[in-house]
């Protein structure tokens, strides 16, 4: 993560998890079932297209799902890309989840 995110609070808001950077969001739309989160969009407004702020929203999201011991289930393409970049965060990915072992 860019140094310039890493003080910007994640914020739970609805069914979304969100960063907001000069008035502009960068987000993570999600449904809560139990211990899983499934993760299911991830979008920038235009604004901070470019900037790392959905890569932010990311990690910090990928960060409080472990926090909290819940199980990712990574429906979103953007978040099933950044896990295979980054096959450290398959630790949280359930195990159920269809295509676990592609990951």
């Amino acid at each position: 993560m860019k140094p310039e995110f890493e003080n910007i609070p994640l914020v739970k808001a609805g069914t979304r998890f969100e960063i907001k950077i000069d008035g502009h969001f960068a987000f993570i739309d999600y449904r809560e079932m139990g211990h899983q989160i499934a993760l299911v969009h991830t979008e920038a407004e235009p604004e901070l297209a470019g900037t790392g702020a959905a890569t932010a929203v990311v990690e910090k999201t990928l960060a409080y799902i472990e926090e909290n011991e819940k199980k990712l289930l990574p429906f979103c393409p953007y978040v099933l890309a950044y896990i295979k970049k980054h096959p450290e965060w398959k630790r949280i990915v359930d195990e159920r989840f269809e295509g676990y072992d592609k990951l």
